[in-house]
C-alpha cells in the first residue's frame, strides 16, 4: 500500500502526466540537470542512483552522457514510474527502475558510486529528509558522492517573497531555511556545499554536493 503521507510530484496524482511540461515551464530544467550530471564526475563504470527519479529525465541524461554507467531510478510513485518506463523504452537505453521510498531503499550497503536527486527533498518532511539522507549515505560506497538539485535559502528579494508564499507547506521549511547542507552533515557526509544557484518560480534552486568519507 502507498504511504498515506507520500506527496506526488505535483502534490496531486491527477497532475502527474503534466509533470515534465510544468517543470520545463517554471525552471531552467535542462540547464540545472546537465550541471548536476556534470558536477557528479561520473565514470563510465560507475553505479548511479537517481533518487526520486520521477519521469526519468535525469536518469536518461546520466545514461546518455555516460553509456557505460549502470543507472538505476528509484521512486515511490508507481504512476510516474510508468511514464519513466515508456520514456526510457522510446530511446532504447538500459535503465533499471525500482518502486520504493527514499527513506527505505531496497539496496545493500555501499551499492552506488553516486546518488543524484532532483526536486525531491522539498517534498519530504524533516524526519523523512533526515532518514533519506541517512539512507543515501548507507547505499553509497566510501568516497561516493551525493548530488542534489533542490530549493534553498532565498538569495534575492523576489525569491524571499516567493518563499513566503510557499512557506506554509511544512516540507519546504528546511530548504528555505538553508538547512540541507547541515542535514547532510548530520547524516555523516563531509565537504557539504552549495555549488551553484538560480532563480525559479518556486524560489532559489541550489545544486548541492556531499561526500561519504573513505
Amino acid at each position: 500500500m502507498p504511504d498515506p503521507q507520500y506527496i506526488p510530484a505535483l502534490r496531486f496524482a491527477a497532475f502527474t502526466p503534466l509533470f515534465d511540461a510544468f517543470i520545463g515551464l517554471v525552471s531552467p530544467e535542462e540547464e540545472f540537470k546537465r550541471r548536476l550530471v556534470g558536477q557528479a564526475g561520473i565514470t563510465e563504470r560507475a553505479r548511479v542512483l537517481d533518487l526520486g527519479c520521477g519521469t526519468g529525465t535525469l536518469a536518461l541524461l546520466v545514461k546518455q552522457a555516460h553509456p557505460g554507467a549502470e543507472v538505476t531510478g528509484l521512486d515511490g510513485d508507481g504512476e510516474i514510474l510508468e511514464l519513466a518506463r515508456k520514456k526510457i523504452e522510446r530511446v532504447g537505453l538500459g535503465i533499471k527502475l525500482d518502486e520504493a521510498l527514499a527513506d527505505a531503499m531496497p539496496y545493500p550497503d555501499a551499492s552506488f558510486d553516486r546518488v543524484l536527486s532532483s526536486l525531491v527533498f522539498h517534498h519530504l518532511s524533516a524526519p523523512v529528509k533526515a532518514a533519506a539522507l541517512k539512507e543515501s549515505f548507507r547505499v553509497l560506497k566510501p568516497g561516493g558522492e551525493l548530488h542534489i538539485a533542490d530549493l534553498g535559502k532565498p538569495d534575492t528579494t523576489l525569491m524571499k517573497l516567493i518563499s513566503l508564499l510557499l512557506w506554509h507547506f511544512e516540507e519546504n521549511a528546511d530548504n528555505y531555511r538553508g538547512r540541507l547542507t547541515g542535514m547532510c552533515g548530520e547524516a555523516g557526509f563531509t565537504e557539504n556545499r552549495i555549488t551553484w544557484r538560480c532563480s525559479t518560480a518556486f524560489g532559489t534552486l541550489n545544486l548541492y554536493r556531499a561526500v561519504k568519507p573513505l
